[in-house]
């Protein structure tokens, strides 16, 4: 009988195709995530009542927890509503592929021939397992922060962040009052490149981190289990449980405080402490 091999690979395994797109099954889980979490949205809403069931219960538990949480990052219960939606969304689609690639459903794939023999591949695998689906995550909410900031403190601000010209125009504005800001407003327009070089960083920091620690926990479950079949593998599926509940709610987090940092006005707050230092003591 021929040994039929499995392995863990970084990349995601194609399984079919339609037409020259090729499905893999990371972009299969994430489908089946979204599915589920459309599914769910309907029977809450066709179900809402004045006096909630179990799972209307559970679920306004869980959304008023995490609101109250988003309402310590961003300090403003108005400011909150208009993140957290896309939060709580992001958060039970990274939950929802981290315990897919969880389910006890290996033996659901396809075997293909390969130089080594037959090769198993899975139906199912992670979505944040595949470095593809957490860079796109990742895009998202860098991408999706400066574009709430520009709707909440206008363009120019936020283009200001990144080049600031109003710094290196108050040069010649200033220089009578402060000599010092011919030093100054040079450092302050180098710091906006840094901003544009860190929002690169945040997409690095937020998808390979995601990826690595999902990505980690199946290499840990595929080896546990190869090593000992039974009983001993579970506490470790449970430990990975927890790991996708942690790294969900870790990016939620960091989405909420990226997009509360960008509707901040900066300049605002820079004017008031001025404001305060100039002011003549009583």
């Amino acid at each position: 009988m021929e040994k039929i091999a499995h392995e863990i690979t970084l990349f995601a395994e194609p399984i079919f195709h339609l037409g020259n797109f090729t499905i893999t099954n990371a972009l299969l889980t994430s489908w089946v995530a979204v599915a589920v979490i459309i599914i769910l949205s309907i029977i809450l809403r066709t179900k809402l009542r004045v006096i909630p069931g179990k799972l209307q219960n559970i679920f306004e538990i869980v959304t008023e927890g995490a609101l109250s949480l988003c309402d310590q990052v961003t300090g403003s219960r108005i400011l909150s509503m208009k993140i957290f939606p896309l939060a709580i969304c992001v958060f039970f689609f990274i939950l929802l592929n981290n315990w897919l690639g969880l389910l006890p459903i290996g033996g659901l794939g396809l075997l293909e021939r390969s130089e080594k023999g037959l090769a198993f591949v899975p139906f199912l695998r992670g979505g944040t397992a595949d470095i593809n689906t957490t860079i796109a995550l990742a895009v998202m909410a860098v991408i999706g922060a400066n574009i709430f900031g520009i709707f909440s403190i206008g363009i120019w601000k936020i283009f200001n962040k990144y080049v600031n010209l109003k710094a290196l125009g108050g040069t010649f504005t200033k220089i009578r009052k402060e000599p010092a800001v011919i030093i100054v407003a040079p450092i302050t327009f180098f710091v906006g490149i840094i901003e544009i070089i860190s929002e690169f960083a945040k997409v690095a920091s937020l998808s390979f981190r995601l990826f690595g620690n999902v990505f980690a926990g199946e290499v840990l479950l595929a080896s546990m289990a190869a090593l000992v079949a039974y009983v001993v593998p579970i506490p470790f599926l449970f430990l990975e449980i927890m790991v996708g509940i942690i790294q969900a709610l870790i990016f939620s987090i960091l989405l909420v405080v990226y997009f509360t940092i960008a509707s901040t006005d900066h300049e605002e707050h820079e004017e008031k402490h001025e404001h305060l230092l100039s002011a003549p003591s009583p």
